[in-house]
């Protein structure tokens, strides 16, 4: 089994950052080997991707709605992945999940969640 637990969310006006960590904890190898995503949730609306990394974290995606200003990184060492996010608009206010075990933006597809994170942007 794969524990993931978000952290980092809160409350930022318009046109700031916040940076989530995504910390993993037990057998991680084989969830990792396929990546770590990141969704968002708001009230009434199905989950959405927002961005992956793959397990050596050369590769990235990310949903066209937060390109250019959120940044997914992997740290091996700590084994946690961020999502950085800048220039927050009062859309991206959500619930925050990370997820592991595929890179892809279908949730159905990862196998691991963590609790979320709640992020909200004032206009």
């Amino acid at each position: 089994q794969v524990q993931l637990v978000e952290s980092g969310g809160g409350l930022v006006q318009a046109g700031g950052s916040l940076r989530l960590s995504c910390a993993a904890s037990g057998r991680t190898s084989s969830t990792y080997a396929l990546g770590v995503g990141w969704f968002r949730q708001a009230p009434g609306k199905d989950r959405e991707f927002v961005a992956s990394i793959t397990r050596s974290g050369s590769r990235t995606y990310y949903a066209d709605s937060v390109k250019g200003r959120f940044t997914i990184v992997r740290d091996n060492a700590k084994n946690t992945v961020d999502l950085q996010m800048n220039s927050l608009k009062p859309e991206d206010t959500a619930l925050y999940y990370c997820a592991a075990g595929a890179v892809d933006t279908n949730p159905r597809n990862y196998n691991y969640w963590g609790q979320g994170t709640q992020v909200t942007v004032s206009s």
